[in-house]
């Protein structure tokens, strides 16, 4: 039994996989209260589902990409179960997660986006660091970008854990905060193998906070 905030179809608004079709299965719970959620109405809300419920409800929905989210997904002690469910269902699995959690019990089929905290979210202190010796070519990892300083915190640790050289690393900037056109010349200044990504639902659908 999971605790579901919201399950909706609509475009993956992040990630690699930004502006396919995709399910979004939202779990309720988190770990922390970072400076930019945007999200909070997931802390608290939501309302108990099996995980044969969850599946066919996500059938009903249809498509074939499956990206489960939070909150904090992995707060919850039957996602890893949901998640090898969604695999033997022969879903391109998702998992979004902060990266202050254990990821090991993760079916190795899942597609895992761990975001890493950078300073001003105030929880860059929390990261389960082991998380980013384990990642491989299919995961991802991003890095929500606020100054300057987010952004050296994140090249330093792409060049120091070789990131570029094992999965998709993102730069993200926080929406109304830091221009994304600022943020991509500093990656193109210094030539980094990264991805800029940008928040595709938040342009899609500027009025919307939840799942459309």
């Amino acid at each position: 039994m999971l605790v579901v905030n919201e399950i909706f179809r609509s475009v993956q608004g992040e990630s690699s996989r930004a502006g396919y079709p995709c399910v979004l299965v939202r779990l309720t719970g988190c770990n922390l209260r970072c400076q930019w959620c945007d999200t909070t109405h997931a802390w608290l809300e939501g309302e108990p589902m099996s995980i044969e419920d969850i599946v066919r409800r996500v059938g009903e929905l249809g498509g074939r990409r499956v990206l489960v989210t939070g909150g904090e997904p992995l707060c919850q002690e039957a996602t890893p179960q949901l998640l090898e469910r969604l695999c033997e269902a022969d879903y391109e699995t998702m998992l979004e997660t902060n990266g202050t959690l254990d990821t090991a019990a993760v079916d190795q089929r899942v597609r895992r986006i761990i975001d890493v905290k950078c300073p001003s979210s105030q929880a860059a202190q929390e990261t389960y660091w082991a998380n980013l010796d384990h990642l491989g070519r299919t995961d991802e990892v991003k890095f929500v970008i606020a100054d300057r300083a987010d952004y050296e915190f994140a090249r330093r640790l792409v060049a120091e854990h070789g990131l570029t050289h094992r999965c998709d690393v993102i730069l993200s900037p926080v929406w109304d905060n830091l221009p994304a056109s600022e943020l991509a010349e500093w990656i193109l200044a210094d030539d980094l193998d990264v991805r800029l990504g940008v928040q595709l639902h938040k342009v899609v659908w500027p009025d919307r906070d939840r799942g459309v």
